[in-house]
């Protein structure tokens, strides 16, 4: 009789750091003590907490262990399993949540500040069940919400509990879902098709992964509603192949419906046939605009297509098709089990329902959230993600990646939503939330989306081939201290140009990034050209390091780690020090900083 499981993240974040060798320690372990009748092992997807990997966390009574290695296992074997003591020293403390419950070792991981202010809806099963069994995900209602259409609901009473719900696209462009639908649906053809946009190519995102590592039949059900709903008898999920954990599980969860008669033909003796391919895309950002994503499933080259036609009415293969991303697919099922009251019960008058964020940056929290759409960003940023390190102050926060803006810390009472975030100059995007301290210099973070930019550019239209390299060469000019005044307003100018002009998304949201931080922090700008200097210390260029004589005790350290020899003993003895100390040579130095983390003495600092 199972009397224990024991819940292995086998998410991305986790396997990177050992959590498959964590299981087959557990394994190994288990066995040798005797235990494999009593404890099961159960691989999940992500937790969320993904800087306290990997993760384990023991059950029925719930203890959280965190960052732990090989070579603790036996211990938590032989410890907790076999004896019923906790290994304390490895369970997570969260002290905040531990002063309201007495004793941090009881703290469910529901309870901790991390989680008690999430709503769960995408996520629901991610940590909870084995996404490789298609018995636990069916435990967890899993196709009920399939059954409940097919047998009970006509397609246009799936498409209108959809627009009831006031569900919008989680890709970035937050444009009607239910709507989308019925735009599609009435077109006549003899082939439809459903698309999942799965490529998440945004730097620091890792929301689409994470639900298909952890919970993947919750798009395969999502994708046959909307099959039945629109009249597609066809779906495509075009997930990159650098997800090769996502891809292998994805892959399972379809031909473990397939077997249980959840997809093919005839399901739920309803005569609905749907079948769901995979097909693999290599990383490109312009694969996120859903007319080159579908361009690239047909076996193209990624580039997008004028519009109109939109692709409910010419899509892939030239057919009606609806694409919408994972995380929009990922609410359906719930949509339709629980009710479009019940969604729309949950965030503002125009944003419904929960958003996932991908938190990253300067947090101490890092790693997969998921909030009611409204909360604000100092609870995400202060609460949830526990704040800035190292005690720093918070500088920004950088929402929707490269096609996003920044919001200051003069706005982080904003409430996270669609229109809020639109009406500041920012967007919504996928749910990369990047989090900066003081020490960000912000037309260095505009300059880094931008490289990213110019590279994911497709090259079909001038306005973003030619105009994106020409803003990047303006920050390269500005960062390099050769810029003037007026470069700031030619680079604003072609800002608005390219937005205007561009063919696709990535074209036309590719200044944001510089948009937002000139509107936000032009005395940066101000200061790269007219004062020459970083403010916050970053632009290599614009930097001097310097060694204070009178703190330099004469070690040494800094010169024996000059990769440049650019630093010499001088004859200056500093009063109270034994040794001559050291100086910087301005025209050897590469401006690397090994010098300043060297220095345990402060005596290196950078101007």
């Amino acid at each position: 009789m199972i009397r224990a499981h024991v819940l292995i993240c086998g998410g991305t974040g986790c396997t990177s750091s050992g959590s498959k060798k964590i299981q087959e320690a557990f394994a190994a372990n288990i066995e040798a003590f005797g235990l494999s009748d009593e404890v099961k092992i159960v691989q999940t997807g992500c937790f969320g907490l993904c800087a306290l990997g990997p993760v384990v966390i023991v059950y029925p009574d719930g203890t959280f262990y965190s960052r732990v290695t090989e070579e603790d296992v036996k211990e938590i074997v032989e410890e907790h399993l076999l004896k019923g003591r906790r290994v304390e020293r490895l369970v997570y403390n969260d002290t905040d949540a531990a002063s309201e419950i007495a004793d941090a070792a009881t703290v469910a991981l529901s309870d901790t500040t991390f989680y008690k202010s999430q709503n769960r809806v995408v996520l629901r099963n991610c940590g909870v069940i084995d996404p490789e069994n298609i018995e636990e995900y069916i435990a967890m209602d899993g196709y009920a919400a399939l059954g409940k259409v097919l047998t009970e609901m006509t397609p246009d009473e799936v498409i209108q509990i959809v627009k009831d719900s006031g569900l919008r696209g989680r890709g970035g462009g937050g444009f009607p879902t239910g709507l989308k639908w019925s735009l599609c649906a009435p077109n006549k053809a003899d082939q439809k098709y459903i698309v999942c946009n799965a490529d998440e190519g945004d730097p620091g995102a890792f929301m689409d992964r994470s639900v298909l590592e952890g919970d993947p039949h919750c798009l395969v059900e999502a994708m046959a509603i909307a099959g039945y709903a629109i009249g597609a008898t066809e779906g495509y999920v075009y997930v990159r192949a650098e997800y090769p954990i996502a891809v292998k599980r994805l892959q399972k969860a379809i031909d473990d419906a397939r077997e249980y008669g959840l997809l093919g033909k005839n399901i739920f003796d309803s005569g609905f046939d749907f079948n769901l391919h995979i097909r693999l895309g290599a990383g490109a950002f312009v694969c996120g605009e859903e007319t080159a994503l579908m361009t690239s499933i047909e076996g193209n080259r990624g580039e997008p297509r004028p519009r109109p036609p939109y692709p409910a009415v010419k899509g892939l293969f030239g057919k009606p098709t609806v694409e919408n991303n994972v995380e929009t697919f990922a609410n359906i099922p719930q949509i339709i089990l629980r009710g479009a009251d019940w969604f729309a019960s949950m965030g503002t008058e125009k944003s419904k329902g929960t958003k996932v964020f991908a938190l990253g940056g300067k947090i101490k929290h890092t790693g997969l959230v998921e909030i009611p759409m409204g909360t604000t960003l100092r609870k995400i940023i202060e609460e949830i993600g526990g704040g800035i390190p190292n005690g720093k102050k918070f500088k920004a926060a950088q929402t929707g990646g490269p096609s996003g803006g920044c919001i200051p810390a003069s706005l982080i009472d904003t409430e996270v939503d669609y229109d809020n975030l639109t009406a500041i100059g920012c967007m919504m995007g996928s749910g990369g939330l990047i989090v900066m301290d003081e020490d960000t210099c912000m037309v260095d973070m505009a300059k880094f989306f931008l490289e990213f930019t110019v590279d994911e550019s497709c090259g079909k239209c001038t306005p973003c081939r030619v105009g994106t390299k020409r803003l990047l060469e303006m920050l390269d000019k500005i960062t390099d201290g050769k810029g003037t005044l007026e470069d700031i307003d030619k680079l604003e100018e072609l800002c608005r140009y390219i937005k205007q002009n561009s063919l696709c998304g990535l074209g036309q949201t590719a200044p944001n990034p510089v948009l937002a931080t000139l509107n936000f922090f032009r005395d940066e700008y101000v200061a790269h050209v007219v004062d020459k200097k970083c403010p916050a210390g970053v632009c290599k260029n614009l930097l001097t390091f310097t060694i204070d004589k009178d703190k330099c005790i004469g070690c040494g350290l800094c010169a024996k780690n000059c990769p440049a020899n650019a630093i010499s003993k001088t004859d200056y003895v500093a009063p109270g020090h034994k040794l001559p100390s050291y100086e910087i040579d301005p025209s050897k130095c590469v401006k690397c900083g090994v010098c300043m983390s060297n220095c345990k003495f402060k005596a290196i600092s950078k101007i």
